[in-house]
């Protein structure tokens, strides 16, 4: 039978694996991948009042995951499960109504840690 101690590490470290990914994605992005969006970070600063027929469970998943922190188009695609396309109809409804912040990391230089 594991600890406590071994079940709160299990659980922090499948809490904190999907925050650390974001962190190195200025670093390991190339040219091929900002022609993508990748260098554009989304975040919501407002929901959006759509009809029933968006809000379906990945649309309500991943406005969930924007309203706590900022996330790319990469990340999107690696974990919303929704299609690419589907996302970047999302994002542009998203920008076009103001409910989103965007940052372009492509500003900011590599982390000098």
């Amino acid at each position: 039978m594991p600890s406590v101690y071994d079940t709160l590490y299990s659980w922090a470290r499948k809490r904190t694996t999907s925050f650390a990914e974001l962190r190195f994605v200025a670093s390991e992005r190339g040219p091929s991948s900002e022609a993508e969006g990748d260098a554009l970070v989304y975040r919501l600063r407002t929901w959006p009042d759509w009809p029933a027929a968006i809000k379906t469970a990945g649309v309500l998943r991943t406005l969930s995951v924007m309203s706590h922190r900022p996330v790319n188009r990469s990340w999107l695609l690696s974990h919303s499960k929704l299609p690419a396309r589907q996302i970047d109809r999302l994002l542009q409804r998203l920008v076009d109504e103001g409910a989103v912040e965007v940052i372009d990391t492509s500003k900011y230089g590599p982390d000098s840690h």
